[in-house]
């Protein structure tokens, strides 16, 4: 499919914002009805969310504003049960962590180990929002067609001009160029997600030259300039998460909000050993001990079944070492506002940024 209309003005957008989806605490429904209402498409991350709950989640952001919204699922192939035998390892790495916090032993993980992706889908077609992506893999162009004859627009990430190709092949209406210094998940299915870490103003450039489908730029995008940026190189969408983590609508334990507060350079890497799949976050000590452990972990989603006790725990005491602290490479530019504050801040920065790009050229 070939949009002739801009993504923002299909949208009625009254800036070329995305909040980004972040799967669990930060995608809260106040945050996404927040910044819908603000003018910027607000999105949820249901990854890990149950139908029901997707629905009724949805249903009070309608009623609180009429403004479009989105929705986002891993759409990954999910393993079947693992022998309780294949995850000693993996309990065993952890184990001292959970005895450290006061939690019982970790006991072997049972499938399904995420909400049943068909259930989802289907709940996104009662749902209707006016956008829907999906990240770690692609769709079924059969459930493409489907949302599009919804009037719902289609979107997916790409970590590689590889994946933005397919994607058009499949008939997406909108890319998204995740770019290296993203937070949270690595979208790559096509390539190692090691080998597709190219930068996000490398990869929105390259991406908008290969592909004709409209390109949303991801990945270490914190205010105007970076917005301003992200749309010279031919973006028509900047997607923001990190920036929003900090705000109060967000949902993400406070723990996690301060840490991106203090932040004074990139502290960043990314693990494996939080899901299974490669994420990037702040460094902590889990991160930092369960990389130099070289501790065996399951498959994704089976993986983030195996950490979530000791991550909640973690978030509950207040002390960041074993959360999942998901964040972009420029954290130091986070910025504790509320959502609808932190937009027409990041509009005036954009108009501000292009305004002195043009006084530049005239100089010259």
């Amino acid at each position: 499919m070939r949009l002739s209309t801009p993504l923002s003005a299909l949208l009625g957008l009254a800036s070329p914002i995305v909040q980004a989806p972040m799967a669990g605490g930060p995608s809260s429904q106040e945050l996404v009805a927040a910044c819908s209402a603000a003018g910027v498409l607000g999105s949820f991350g249901f990854a890990y969310t149950q139908p029901e709950e997707m629905k009724k989640q949805s249903a009070w952001v309608r009623a609180k504003t009429d403004r479009p919204f989105g929705i986002n699922l891993f759409t990954f192939a999910a393993p079947g049960q693992i022998d309780a035998r294949a995850q000693r390892g993996a309990l065993d790495a952890v184990a001292g962590y959970y005895k450290e916090l006061g939690l019982p032993a970790p006991e072997p993980v049972n499938a399904p180990y995420a909400p049943d992706l068909e259930a989802q889908l289907d709940a996104i077609a009662e749902i209707r929002p006016r956008v829907f992506t999906v990240h770690l893999n692609d769709l079924n162009q059969n459930r493409i067609k489907a949302f599009q004859s919804l009037n719902v627009l289609v979107g997916g990430s790409a970590t590689c001009v590889a994946e933005a190709q397919h994607l058009e092949k499949l008939g997406f209406d909108f890319v998204i160029a995740q770019g290296g210094e993203a937070g949270g998940h690595r979208g790559s299915y096509l390539r190692d997600p090691y080998q597709s870490l190219t930068g996000t103003l490398a990869l929105v450039r390259l991406v908008a030259r290969a592909v004709k489908l409209p390109v949303v730029a991801a990945g270490g995008i914190m205010d105007g300039a970076g917005i301003a940026a992200s749309l010279a190189l031919g973006a028509q969408l900047a997607q923001l998460g990190t920036a929003f983590v900090p705000c109060p609508e967000s949902g993400a334990a406070q723990v996690h909000k301060d840490l991106l507060l203090k932040a004074t350079e990139d502290t960043t890497r990314v693990t494996e050993k939080f899901s299974g799949k490669p994420a990037r976050g702040l460094s902590n000590r889990f991160m930092t001990e369960m990389a130099g452990k070289q501790a065996p972990q399951l498959a994704f989603p089976a993986q983030n079944s195996v950490t979530g006790k000791l991550r909640q725990a973690s978030a509950k005491a207040g002390k960041p070492d074993f959360i999942a602290l998901w964040s972009g490479q420029a954290a130091p530019l986070s910025r504790a506002l509320p959502a609808a504050e932190l937009i027409a801040k990041l509009e005036a920065e954009t108009i501000e940024s292009i305004q002195k790009l043009k006084g530049m050229l005239h100089e010259t």
